[in-house]
């Protein structure tokens, strides 16, 4: 089973909003779906955190390595795109293009062998996992109609994020979180996630410790991204002195990247994106580091449904990732796959069964976000 072609789709006029210093707007591209067509046998569905023009310039680098190639191979065909890229890759729009193939390659492995991915991972350890909503911060006083929304669908657990916190006052940031938790209860999960990734984030090490104290009055169960992505002594003396969990590493692409950061003990709760780390074949293999190095591997997941339905695949293939990150709100989540998502009774997600990744594409939703359908 040969790969033939490889599609892109730029997702736009429903972009949700970033919280970033400068905001995203609704006909921004920063996701696009790419499809895995072969010459007998399934397509394959991949997403990329990444606009759709950087994209395509990524697979017109990588065609002549990939057509041809054996589709039910994706750690092979991965390595290769890696190796072959390596002065222009590493890093960036070319490994989180890679990142959508291999969950592409992963998702035509299973239809082809009629197995869900997580069971070629290894085994699903899980049926279902527990969501956690993905909501921005706001001002205090609109915290709670952020959170009641989502609350009333089923969701017990809630991370918020970005906004005004860490870019105005000690005072502001708590009363954002004091609002947060209260709309949230007291028994719902509340994590934090400050959003240091941002152009010139401020927010230091002092600032940090601070802050995580504070957190802890409030069971805050993570807070993330607390300090500007490169700062690895400070991570790892931030989780020394914080008794809140210290999770990050979303903006880390390939598996060398995140081993010096776990070698060092900068996390208590590592988060590769599938859709820019790499895909699906980086992403275990960082999971399983993790692992041995007393680290939970929790993905981070604010993407798209095809993202959504990589991590839930992978959710089931390890035995400690018991949440998932559910971004609300998006049409790109919640319309892209066919059918849409459910919670049941207990806000949980089930983990589908059916083979590859268990995801059908709505090609109407997909025409109407992306301008076109599959050819």
């Amino acid at each position: 089973m040969k790969i033939r072609d490889i599609q892109a789709f730029g997702l736009r006029g429903a972009t949700p909003e970033g919280g970033w210093s400068n905001e995203l707007q609704p006909e921004d591209c920063v996701h696009t779906l790419i499809a895995v067509l072969t010459d007998d046998g399934p397509t394959g569905w991949g997403s990329v955190f990444t606009s759709a023009d950087l994209v395509k310039g990524s697979l017109a680098l990588l065609r002549p390595l990939f057509l041809g190639e054996n589709a039910l191979e994706p750690e092979r065909v991965s390595e290769k795109l890696h190796q072959n890229t390596f002065w222009q890759g590493r890093g960036g729009s070319i490994t989180h293009t890679i990142s959508g193939i291999d969950i592409a390659l992963w998702d035509i492995l299973g239809k082809a062998t009629g197995q869900p991915v997580g069971r070629l991972l290894g085994g699903r350890y899980r049926e279902r996992v527990r969501p956690y909503a993905s909501l921005l911060m706001r001002e205090p006083d609109r915290m709670a109609d952020e959170i009641h929304p989502v609350r009333r669908q089923g969701f017990r657990a809630f991370k918020i994020g970005w906004g005004p916190f860490g870019r105005r006052n000690a005072k502001v940031d708590e009363a954002i979180v004091r609002a947060a938790r209260t709309a949230a209860g007291v028994d719902s999960m509340l994590m934090v996630d400050a959003g240091g990734s941002d152009a010139f984030w401020s927010g230091n090490l002092k600032w940090a410790i601070r802050t995580s104290e504070m957190l802890a009055d409030y069971n805050v169960a993570w807070f993330e991204e607390a300090l500007h992505p490169d700062a690895l002594a400070d991570y790892v003396a931030l989780r020394r002195a914080s008794t809140v969990p210290i999770a990050g590493g979303e903006v880390l692409t390939r598996r060398q990247s995140f081993q010096p950061w776990l070698e060092a003990g900068a996390f208590d709760i590592v988060q590769p994106d599938v859709t820019k780390v790499g895909g699906i074949s980086e992403e275990r293999r960082i999971a399983w580091m993790a692992r041995d190095h007393g680290v939970r591997f929790i993905p981070h997941g604010w993407n798209t449904a095809v993202g959504l339905a990589a991590d839930l695949q992978l959710a089931s293939a390890f035995p400690d990732t018991d949440l998932v990150e559910y971004l609300t709100g998006s049409p790109f989540i919640d319309e892209i796959a066919a059918g849409g998502w459910r919670l049941d009774a207990d806000g949980m997600l089930e983990i589908p069964s059916r083979p590859g990744l268990g995801l059908e594409i709505d090609q109407e939703a997909l025409l109407r976000y992306s301008g076109r359908k599959l050819d």
